[in-house]
């Protein structure tokens, strides 16, 4: 018998899941988590679930599971389920907690009548949403990008697989201003921990700055722009891989006064 158990969300697994496990590390997580319980709890009805893993009555991974339709990640389908993300925390490695929960998944996704269970995997080295892992539990690659792969593993075979998204996005200058535009959606915490980084900078500059924000909780935003995460300075993307931190947006901003790239000015 394995030594870990498997359930659905509680109360008093709440701060765990939604912190993604850094519990009482740092008040931004916290605050983000506070925006990220929101969403778990207005999505629960359309479908969404939480799966927790414990160990003597402690909290040490889970999965997410969101119908494609409500995803405000992507990738575009129908009738299938997408495991967002699967965590386990490092000292619960090597246990079969992983291959337990995507079972989990697959049971919960077809008593909600899903006709596949979808997941993203990386090429990266760190254990976190391998690709290599997927394949070897069973999952098949649709597509690739780059690092960034997207799998899935059918119920029926008359199922279409999903597509990832492409990028709808087109760069609006404003005269004399710099123009942020922010894409972003309450499910993951960095998400969360950006929009609000994004939103406190660009406030710093007063009138200088124009922010433009596109929420792809509301899956029409997504399907019209099909960019669930992204921070754009007068039309060129900035990135870190983590949420963006505040000198970086601020270092954006000041590179593009500086040198006067404002039409207009």
């Amino acid at each position: 018998m394995p030594d870990f158990e498997i359930h659905d969300i509680t109360p008093d697994d709440e701060y765990f899941v939604t912190t993604c496990g850094h519990v009482n590390e740092d008040a931004e997580y916290d605050r983000a988590a506070a925006a990220r319980l929101g969403w778990f709890s207005e999505n629960y009805s359309k479908g969404f679930r939480t799966k927790v893993v414990t160990i003597d009555g402690e909290q040490v991974g889970a999965a997410f599971l969101v119908p494609i339709e409500i995803n405000p990640w992507g990738p575009v389908g129908r009738d299938l389920m997408v495991m967002n993300c699967l965590f386990v925390q490092e000292a619960a490695l090597n246990k079969g907690i992983g291959k337990a929960l995507i079972e989990v998944a697959v049971k919960e996704s077809k008593e909600q009548g899903r006709k596949g269970l979808v997941t993203f995997g990386y090429f990266h080295d760190y254990p976190f949403m391998q690709a290599a892992y997927f394949e070897k539990v069973g999952f098949e690659m649709v597509a690739r990008k780059g690092d960034e792969a997207l799998y899935w593993m059918p119920f029926d075979e008359s199922t279409e697989p999903p597509e990832f998204l492409e990028r709808q996005y087109e760069y609006v200058p404003v005269d004399g201003k710099v123009v942020i535009d922010l894409f972003w959606h309450s499910f993951c915490l960095t998400v969360n921990m950006e929009r609000h980084n994004v939103r406190e900078v660009a406030g710093e500059y007063g009138e200088k700055v124009v922010l433009n924000e596109y929420c792809t909780n509301d899956p029409g935003v997504l399907a019209k722009y099909q960019i669930p995460r992204a921070i754009f300075v007068n039309g060129v993307e900035i990135y870190w891989g983590y949420a963006a931190p505040r000198e970086g947006i601020r270092e954006a901003i000041e590179g593009i006064l500086e040198t006067k790239e404002i039409r207009g000015s």
